[in-house]
C-alpha cells in the first residue's frame, strides 16, 4: 500500500520585492508548471504575475497522526503587486495555512496590509517570515531582527493571528543577482515551523466537482492540461467536467499531481487535468465543475461585514470591485438591516430570510458611520445600536459564474496604488444569485426591503372640534388623493386621518375621532387670532413673524414605510 500523501495548502503573501518567489524556490522540492516566475511576462518584469505553485514533501509530522506518510506543502506563491490583488484574493480562497513574507529593512507595508486582511478572511493559520537578514550589518542583524519580531506581534496583537511564529530567514543571501552557490539561512528552521503548524484541513470528496483553474496549457499528443486546486468535490478518470464560463463539457483524460499519475484527486489537492480537443487560449483563469452545478448570477444577496481597515463609509449606490469565486467584475451595492426592533436578534447563518422585512440603509452601519449628531445624543443614552448582521443587494455589470455560499470581497482597486491605504471594504457569504437576466422585475419584488418615512407639516386653523386644516405637509403638485385614510399624529398628543385636499395650495383636511383637546383648541384659536390681526396687506410679513414666535405651531407628523422594490409604490402604516 502507498504511504499516504496529506496535501496543505501554503500561501505565501506579502508586499512587492519582499522575496516571496525566492523563498518558494528556497522551500520546494518540485517546482510545477506554474512556478517560480516560468511565465514570460512575469521574467521580463522581475515581479510575479500570476499564482505560482510548487511543493516541498516532509516526512508527516506526530501531530497528523501515526503511520508512514509524507507532508506535501503545496507553496502557492501570491503575486505582490499592488494591482495583482484580485489574483491574490482568487489564490486566498484555496489556502490551508498562510506565510506572511516581509522585507525585514521594510517592516509592515501597504501590501502587507491587505495580505494580512485576507488572510484574516479566508485563512486560519499564520507563520510571518522576516527576509532578506542578510541585509542587516552583522553587528546589528540579532537586536534588528528582535526589534522587528516585537514591532509584528504588536501589529498582530488585536488580529486572530495574535502570538503566531516569526521566523528570521534570508532566501536569497546577496540578492537576485547573487551566486546559487550562496545557501539560504534559517530554512531548515522554517520548515519545522511549517510542519508544527500544518493540521488536518477539513476535506470533503462528496458533493460537487469544483476547481479553480489557475493555468491552462497544451501537450503536444496528449491534449490540454488545466492545473489547479479543487475547492469541492472530487474527480476520477473518465468524468465529464464542464467549463462553465464557455458552456463546453469535457471528459478527463488523464490527471497529474505535481509530476505523478493519479486515477483520483479531493477537495484541497492541487492537480493537473487533461482534456482533448479544446484550445488553452479560451481559459487562462477559472472555474471547472461537475456539469450544469454552478449558476451564472446578474445580482446577488450577500451578508457581509466591514473591514475595520478600510477608510470611509461605505454608501448605497456606490460601486466596487467585487471578488465573486475567481472572477472580479463592477458591482452595484444597497445595504440593508434588520428592522430596528430585530437588531438584536440571533440570524440563523448562510440563510436569507424572504419571508422578514428589512430596513433600507443609506450606508452600512459601523461605529464611524453613525454621525456625530447621533452620538451625541446617543452618549447621554448610553451604546450606539448596530445590527448584529447587515446584507447587501449587489448588481453585477456583467454576469459572473460562482457556487453557492462562496467568498465575496469588495474593494476598491482603482484607489491610487501608492496611497497608503487598505483597498478592502467588505467580505461576505454569497447567499442567493439571481439568474434571470430580469431579476428587477421577476425577483426583486419578493426582497422586502423599506423605507421608513417621516413627513412634518403644521396645523393652520381649526374647523370645528373635529377637524383641522393642514398645511407644509405636502408641495403644492401633490396628489393628496393617495394619501388619504392614512394616520397622523398632532403634537399636542391628538390622533387624526387625513380626509382630503383643501383648495389648490397643497393644504389639507384632517378629522381627529376622538375630538380636539380644549388646551389644543385655545393653542390654535390663539394662534390663527393673532394671524388675522395682521390685516391681508401684511400677511407674509405676519406670516414669518408667526412662525418665531413664542407660540408653538402645533406640528402634525405622518409616517409610513413604502417597499423599495414594490412596483405600486403602496405607503404602509403599522
Amino acid at each position: 500500500m502507498a504511504a499516504r500523501v496529506l496535501n496543505v495548502n501554503v500561501g505565501v503573501l506579502g508586499h512587492i520585492d519582499s522575496g516571496k518567489t525566492a523563498l518558494a524556490r528556497a522551500l520546494s522540492t518540485t517546482g510545477s508548471t506554474a512556478a517560480f516566475d516560468r511565465a514570460p511576462q512575469s521574467r521580463a518584469r522581475g515581479i510575479t504575475l500570476d499564482l505560482g505553485f510548487s511543493c516541498l514533501r516532509t516526512e508527516l509530522p506526530p501531530q497528523l497522526g501515526p503511520g508512514p506518510g509524507e507532508l506535501q506543502l503545496t507553496l502557492v506563491d501570491c503575486p505582490g503587486h499592488a494591482s495583482l490583488i484580485r489574483t491574490i484574493i482568487g489564490g486566498a480562497q484555496i489556502i490551508d495555512l498562510m506565510m506572511l513574507v516581509i522585507d525585514v529593512t521594510k517592516g509592515m507595508q501597504t501590501q502587507s496590509a491587505e495580505c494580512l486582511v485576507i488572510g484574516q478572511i479566508a485563512c486560519q493559520k499564520m507563520v510571518v517570515v522576516l527576509n532578506k537578514i542578510d541585509l542587516l550589518p552583522e553587528e546589528k542583524r540579532q537586536s534588528a531582527i528582535e526589534k522587528m519580531t516585537k514591532k509584528m506581534q504588536k501589529t498582530l496583537e488585536n488580529t486572530k493571528f495574535s502570538g503566531c511564529p516569526i521566523v528570521a530567514v534570508a532566501a536569497k543571501p546577496g540578492g537576485p543577482e547573487a551566486p546559487e552557490s550562496e545557501n539560504p539561512q534559517g530554512i531548515s528552521e522554517l520548515i519545522e515551523v511549517l510542519k508544527s503548524q500544518a493540521y488536518l484541513p477539513s476535506r470533503d470528496p462528496s458533493g460537487h466537482f469544483l476547481m479553480a483553474v489557475d493555468h491552462c496549457f497544451s501537450i503536444k499528443g496528449q491534449g490540454t492540461v488545466m492545473t489547479g486546486t479543487i475547492l469541492s468535490g472530487s474527480v476520477s478518470l473518465g468524468d465529464n467536467v464542464e467549463i462553465p464560463a464557455l458552456k463546453v463539457t469535457k471528459k478527463v483524460k488523464s490527471m497529474q499531481m505535481f509530476h505523478t499519475p493519479v486515477t483520483y484527486a479531493m477537495q484541497g489537492d492541487r492537480v493537473g487535468v487533461c482534456v482533448t480537443q479544446f484550445d488553452p487560449k479560451l481559459l487562462e483563469r477559472g472555474l471547472i465543475c461537475t456539469p450544469d452545478s454552478l449558476h451564472t448570477i446578474h445580482a446577488a444577496i450577500i451578508s457581509l461585514k466591514k473591514i475595520q481597515y478600510f477608510r470611509g463609509a461605505l454608501q448605497t449606490k456606490a460601486k466596487f470591485h467585487i471578488t465573486v469565486g475567481h472572477e472580479t467584475v463592477m458591482g452595484r451595492v444597497m445595504f440593508f438591516s434588520p428592522a430596528p426592533a430585530n437588531f438584536n436578534e440571533q440570524i440563523q447563518e448562510n440563510v436569507f430570510d424572504f419571508e422578514k422585512d428589512y430596513l433600507y440603509q443609506e450606508q452600512y452601519l459601523s461605529k464611524d458611520s453613525v454621525s456625530s449628531e447621533e452620538n451625541k445624543e446617543n452618549d447621554q443614552a448610553g451604546e450606539v445600536q448596530l445590527p448584529k448582521q447587515q446584507w447587501a443587494l449587489l448588481e453585477f455589470e456583467k454576469p459572473v459564474t460562482c457556487p453557492k455560499l462562496c467568498l465575496v470581497i469588495g474593494s476598491k482597486l482603482d484607489t491610487d496604488i501608492h496611497a497608503n491605504t487598505c483597498r478592502l471594504a467588505f467580505h461576505g457569504v454569497l447567499l442567493q444569485g439571481m439568474e434571470d437576466k430580469n431579476y428587477t422585475e421577476t425577483f426583486l419584488p419578493k426582497l422586502k426591503v423599506y423605507k421608513q418615512k417621516h413627513k412634518e407639516g403644521q396645523v393652520e386653523r381649526v374647523m370645528d372640534d373635529y377637524s383641522v386644516i393642514g398645511r407644509s405637509l405636502f408641495k403644492k403638485e401633490t396628489n393628496i388623493q393617495i394619501f388619504v385614510g392614512l394616520k397622523v399624529k398632532l403634537s399636542t398628543g391628538e390622533d387624526g386621518i387625513i380626509d382630503g385636499g383643501f383648495g389648490q395650495s397643497g393644504k389639507f383636511k384632517i378629522r381627529i375621532p376622538d375630538g380636539l383637546k380644549p388646551d389644543t383648541k385655545m393653542l390654535l384659536t390663539a394662534a390663527s387670532k393673532k394671524k388675522s390681526k395682521g390685516g391681508k396687506g401684511d400677511m407674509t410679513k405676519e406670516d414669518e413673524s408667526s412662525k418665531n414666535d413664542s407660540a408653538q405651531p402645533v406640528t402634525i407628523s405622518l409616517i409610513f414605510k413604502r417597499y423599495v422594490f414594490d412596483t405600486q409604490k403602496k405607503m404602509i402604516q403599522s
